[in-house]
Parts: structure tokens; C-alpha cells; sequence
């Protein structure tokens, strides 16, 4: 489904800020596979996703999505198989539209733009059926501007937008780090229950190894721009948060701590 290929992206080259971003990636998720991706800042992590979304163009490399080589391609053509949602929740949204008017720009990302209705009452019910999952109340305020609501709701509202059109990929970048611990659990359990639903296959970046380990079938973790551990489905199950940090110890050298690892 998803297939990364020798992929290398170098930053200000040939200058005294050149910065190898990612060096020579080799990546592929069959159909339904969730990874999580873990590592230090300045890894590579984000980079990737920029990369997958046509957001930077790799310098060397190719990208195949369910078959398709896409590295020509820009984001806005990426966009109708590629959904995102980033950290912030302000990102993924439009404050100034209604709910109803985000919804219907997410179902045609990607597509052309007609002249006909925007929001119809066959679309307002699907978008009431598809708000109504996400246990918020959302169904019943179509009309209300996005910027009215918190953080937490806009970012589930992002979620579900960015799956509206069940994408071939959706990526996930650090979407929980900006909210509450609260808020948080509830957009990892509606992420869990999004990607089950539609089987979608998935990249997640995060910074807490507890959640990259509770969620999705895949995990790996990367380093000054390289993969430098890929954890098995089997391997994944049976592991702790301490195991990733012995594991980064045995590959890097030395002792690290979860904090020298994240920061």
C-alpha cells in the first residue's frame, strides 16, 4: 500500500546549515497496517510525513502509494488519497466556516470544484450520522463556526475529516500532543476506533512511547534520519516502554533515559 524507496532529503545543501533530514529511508505498510513512529526531535519523523504528503519533495527516492509512484506529484494532487492531521488543532480546519461547511470541503479534498449546492440535506445527514460517532454532541451544532469549538473538538472533528473520504493513507502527526491529558485519551480512542472502522492504513508520530506502543500493529523508531528499529507485530505486544529505551541503548550506545530520548 505504502512504499518508501531509498529516500534521502537534505535541507539548506552545500551551506554551513546544511541539515541531512532523512538519510536513505526504506519504509512499506501493507493494506491496514497502523505504525507508530517514535524518536528524538529532529529525527526525521515529520519529515517523513512531509515527504508521503507532497508537502517537500525528497531529493532522492521514490514513494509508491497502492501502486502508484507519487513523488511527482504535488500535495494537492496527494490529497485525495492522503489524509493528515497535525498537532495543532487550529491546522486542520477552517475557524471562520461552520462545521457543515468543513465537512463538505473534507468530502470533496481532492477533487474539482462545482458550481452546485455546497450542503444539501442528504449530506447534512451523513454528516450528522458521521459526527455522531465521535460521542461529542458535534451532530447537533452544524451551523456553529469551527472556532468556536475546543481544542479537543476541533481535533476530533479533524480526525474525522481527514478519514471522511477514507483516504489510502492517513497521517497522523503528534495529533494528541497539544491537548490535555484528557482530551488526549479520547482522540487516541476515537483514532483507534476510526482506523479499525475504515481499515485504514496509518503513520503516527508521537512522542510518548506508552501510546506508540497501546496503539496500532507496528512500531518504529528513527534517529538523526535513519530507521534504526522496526518492531514486529509479535515483538510489539509483548513490549515496554523501558524495552524501546534498552533497545535505542543497544543500537546507539550507551544509557539513555526516556527524556533524552523524547526531548
Amino acid at each position: 500500500m505504502l512504499t518508501l524507496k531509498n529516500v534521502s532529503q537534505t535541507f539548506f545543501p552545500n551551506t554551513v546549515n546544511e541539515r541531512k533530514a532523512l538519510r536513505d529511508i526504506n519504509l512499506h505498510l501493507d493494506a491496514g497496517d497502523f505504525v507508530t513512529i517514535i524518536g528524538s526531535n529532529g529525527a526525521g519523523k515529520s519529515t517523513v510525513l512531509n515527504a508521503i504528503a507532497g508537502k517537500i519533495r525528497q531529493d532522492q527516492g521514490s514513494i509508491d502509494i497502492d501502486g502508484k509512484e507519487v513523488s511527482k506529484l504535488g500535495d494537492d494532487k496527494r490529497a485525495q488519497f492522503v489524509g493528515r492531521v497535525f498537532q495543532d488543532p487550529m491546522a486542520g480546519t477552517a475557524p471562520n466556516l461552520t462545521i457543515e461547511e468543513n465537512m463538505s470541503l473534507a468530502e470533496r479534498r481532492g477533487m474539482s470544484r462545482g458550481l452546485g449546492m455546497a450542503v444539501n440535506e442528504a449530506k447534512r445527514k451523513r454528516y450528522r450520522e458521521e459526527l455522531a460517532s465521535l460521542e461529542l454532541g458535534l451532530e447537533n451544532r452544524l451551523k456553529a463556526k469551527v472556532g468556536l469549538l475546543s481544542g479537543g473538538q476541533r481535533q476530533a472533528l479533524s480526525l474525522l475529516m481527514a478519514t471522511f473520504s477514507e483516504p489510502k493513507i492517513l497521517l497522523l502527526d503528534e495529533h494528541t500532543a497539544a491537548l490535555d491529558p484528557q482530551r488526549a485519551e479520547l482522540v487516541t480512542r476515537l483514532t483507534k476506533e476510526i482506523v479499525d472502522r475504515h481499515k485504514l492504513t496509518t503513520l503516527m508520530v508521537t512522542h510518548n512511547m506508552a501510546q506508540a506502543l497501546e496503539v496500532g500493529n507496528r512500531l518504529i523508531m528513527m534517529h538523526e534520519g535513519q530507521i534504526i528499529l522496526d518492531v514486529s507485530p509479535e515483538q510489539k505486544s509483548g513490549m515496554c516502554a523501558q524495552d524501546l529505551l534498552d533497545e535505542f541503548g543497544k543500537i546507539k550506545g550507551g544509557q539513555l533515559s526516556d527524556r533524552t530520548l523524547l526531548q
